[in-house]
């Protein structure tokens, strides 16, 4: 009986479509939308990555900018101040993140029980958004799958100043080359709240979010 309902709704979608095919009428309802929504950046660099690190903060992430022959004191500076010890990290992941004083786990397909057992993770991240201040990860080297960010207490991730955008649009084309990727979209700690408005975080993901602006 279900099945002949769904031929019975399928089929007056049909005739209502003039018998066009699903996939067709969806891209044509998505061509004809108005997007007349700021599109690109109209602030200089200065000025985007400053908005990118007031949202970070906004979201309760530390944030640190440092050129690139700091990046290990500021790792060490980070991790140090949040007394992580154990941490895992995703294949690929850039040496100069991996500093003595602490143990780094290659992820190599770590259960999820595993992963709850370290203290932290450590990843890159494929583009960061000043506009909304969410950092976007993918399946690939030097970020890992999703659950390696997701599962960890801590997330310590490394940003690329070139990989800083103003607006969603912008980083939306950025990753329309690897769209076929598990992406994961990250806009400070994890934290929700229930009914009563009480504030947990924690739920979906990492407690504690850290960002190092590197260039």
């Amino acid at each position: 009986m279900a099945s002949s309902a769904r031929e019975v709704v399928l089929q007056r979608v049909r005739a209502a479509t003039g018998g066009a095919s699903s996939a067709s009428v969806v891209q044509a309802g998505w061509d004809g939308v108005q997007r007349e929504y700021q599109r690109s950046a109209r602030y200089d660099r200065h000025e985007v990555i400053e908005r990118l690190i007031d949202r970070l903060k906004d979201y309760d992430a530390q944030v640190m900018q440092v050129d690139a022959a700091d990046l290990g004191s500021a790792v060490t500076m980070m991790l140090t101040a949040r007394g992580v010890k154990r941490l895992v990290v995703p294949a690929g992941l850039r040496t100069g993140a991996m500093v003595a004083g602490f143990e780094f786990v290659v992820d190599e397909g770590l259960s999820s029980g595993e992963l709850n057992g370290v203290d932290g993770v450590v990843t890159e991240c494929t583009v960061a958004i000043a506009e909304t201040g969410t950092i976007v990860l993918q399946n690939t080297a030097g970020q890992g799958r999703r659950a390696v960010s997701l599962v960890p207490d801590y997330h310590l991730c490394v940003v690329n100043l070139a990989d800083v955008v103003e607006t969603v649009p912008e980083a939306m084309d950025r990753l329309a080359v690897t769209s076929s990727l598990a992406t994961t979209f990250i806009s400070g700690p994890s934290a929700t709240a229930d009914i009563e408005m009480t504030r947990i975080k924690g739920v979906h993901g990492p407690r504690f979010l850290d960002v190092l602006l590197v260039g």
